[in-house]
């Protein structure tokens, strides 16, 4: 209980139970809709708009929301072009992602590795009281479009078509959809990084999922899971002196495993029963 006392320990849990309203919804979205390594994608594009922003000498994260939801919009148009093959969109964007951040660094002597490793790695535990109330207003203004638009996000993620036909509003939903995505992925890696802020919207989602039997537990069955996960990745850290963002990734794969487990015996006793010779 001690560690309540110290104030960026208590910015990191309000800025963790509001990450645990974002990703559940934002992560099963994804999945449902065949577009997991989105987040992936979205996180190598925010590293080049941290990239520009350190090369035009303006504020990286202004730059990194405007990188980012243009970005999010291509996506989203480049998925309508191949409507078959709507990874290609995913695969596109990441390598211009990566190859524009690359690239960038290269030419900007000002840089630096220490900016560069915030970014690619974050912390939680230095998150600023600014960035929690972004934090909180995004949550609250995600959740909010979810209890709104959740008939036609629920249709749209299983049959894209149907909804359409149906006369639901798809194309706007699925592009604010995405830009929420993108604003989401560039306001949480400084906090988790890059290379893990995919790990935080995919793998409690997947969790979830393996638990659930409809659209709405699992969301809720993803905020408790996320809210385990990243208390217990804190706590973890600051006791272990490791990465928050790598010992929360790990608490989330040791649910998952967990999970995966306890399902599997669960059912393997189920065929038992049914089936006793």
């Amino acid at each position: 209980m001690e560690l309540l006392q110290y104030d960026f320990i208590q910015r990191a849990l309000i800025a963790g139970v509001a990450i645990s309203f974002i990703t559940p919804i934002i992560g099963l979205l994804l999945i449902l809709r065949r577009q997991s390594l989105l987040a992936d994608t979205l996180s190598h594009i925010s590293l080049a708009g941290v990239a520009l922003g350190m090369f035009l000498q303006v504020d990286p994260t202004l730059s990194t929301l405007l990188f980012v939801v243009g970005a999010s919009i291509i996506i989203e148009y480049l998925r309508t072009i191949y409507n078959t093959f709507s990874e290609i969109s995913v695969a596109i964007m990441m390598s211009a992602g990566m190859a524009i951040a690359l690239v960038l660094v290269s030419l900007n002597s000002n840089s630096g590795n220490f900016q560069i490793d915030q970014y690619l790695f974050g912390s939680i535990l230095l998150i600023s009281p600014s960035e929690v109330k972004i934090l909180v207003g995004l949550s609250i203004t995600i959740v909010i479009f979810y209890l709104i638009f959740r008939r036609t996000l629920y249709v749209m993620s299983y049959d894209e078509a149907t909804a359409y036909t149906s006369g639901l509003p798809v194309r706007l939903i699925s592009i604010i959809f995405s830009v929420f995505t993108g604003v989401a992925i560039s306001i949480m890696m400084p906090i988790v990084g890059a290379l893990l802020v995919s790990a935080l919207v995919v793998i409690p989602s997947a969790t979830a999922i393996k638990i659930s039997d409809s659209f709405g537990k699992s969301i809720v069955i993803g905020i408790i899971i996320n809210l385990i996960g990243i208390f217990a990745g804190i706590f973890a850290s600051y006791e272990y002196d490791t990465p928050p963002g790598a010992s929360i990734t790990l608490a989330f794969i040791v649910i998952f495993v967990i999970v995966s487990l306890a399902t599997y015996f669960v059912t393997l006793r189920k065929r038992k029963q049914n089936n006793p010779s």
